[in-house]
């Protein structure tokens, strides 16, 4: 995977700095800090070697964890930092899912705080790719793991497409101008999909046309937004008339109803 080197979000004052750590093929470990402090919180992260080296770097203090998902590789390093850290970590995650070390379960809770940073954290939970799956917002920036993707979405692995549209719906009515930070630089691939479901879209053409330059740089085509992903993304349009038509003529039937299309939509591109 090329680098991701710089931060991806980043404004003045004492606001939240976001910043990719690769990893792997094509995860990414999300970094979330303030200027103030060198206080930092990560998200998911399946390695912690790489996470260790941008501490170290950055002369940052691992503050805390915030899981989404069981899958190893967004928890694999999470034993590690807890031996590396002299003090005490906050471990944010799932608590119906079996993932070891978890110290903050959250299973009811609609906020956690995070004790360095000065914003709390929205739950979300977002059932689907994994039936604990939760999503993290921390002002306007949506840390949704493997549900919600650049251009697509995840694959079903133990939910229902039931449970998965209605885990994007949620996703989708969230303030236009979140920012979305995806667990996977999947956006071109899931790019390629889109133009073949939705082959008019100009909008969605254009940014196909952005993200493999921001590739061809070695740079993150993320974070996305969710007013981009409403124009762009065949899984949150599955209500339009566009997607419902090319979904019904890929599979010769004739449906309207979203979770059918969806579903159909989400076969298509598990065999795509």
């Amino acid at each position: 995977m090329q680098d991701a080197q710089s931060p991806v979000s980043k404004s003045s004052s004492d606001s939240l700095t976001v910043t990719p750590i690769s990893a792997f093929d094509d995860n990414y470990i999300w970094v979330i800090s303030q200027a103030s402090h060198s206080f930092v919180y990560v998200v998911d992260p399946g390695d912690a070697e790489v996470v260790i080296r941008h501490l170290k770097e950055h002369k940052q203090v691992l503050a805390g964890v915030l899981i989404t998902h069981h899958h190893e590789d967004h928890t694999g390093g999470l034993e590690r930092l807890i031996e590396y850290s002299a003090h005490e970590l906050e471990v944010f995650g799932p608590a119906n899912e079996n993932i070891a070390h978890i110290k903050t379960p959250i299973l009811t809770q609609k906020e956690v705080t995070l004790s360095k940073l000065t914003s709390t954290a929205k739950i979300i939970s977002v059932p689907g790719h994994t039936l604990g799956h939760i999503a993290y917002l921390i002002e306007n920036h949506l840390f949704c793991g493997d549900t919600l993707f650049s251009g697509g979405c995840g694959r079903i692995f133990e939910g229902t497409p039931t449970q998965m549209h209605h885990s994007l719906q949620a996703l989708a009515k969230l303030p236009l101008n979140t920012q979305v930070y995806c667990a996977h630089e999947y956006t071109l691939s899931n790019l390629k999909f889109a133009l073949a479901v939705d082959k008019e879209n100009e909008a969605l053409a254009a940014h196909n046309t952005y993200c493999n330059a921001q590739r061809n740089q070695g740079k993150p085509t993320l974070p996305s937004n969710i007013e981009l992903e409403l124009s762009i993304n065949p899984f949150l349009r599955c209500h339009t008339r566009t997607i419902q038509r090319s979904v019904c003529s890929r599979f010769e039937v004739n449906h309207s109803d979203n979770v059918t299309i969806f579903g159909l939509l989400r076969q298509w591109k598990d065999n795509f």
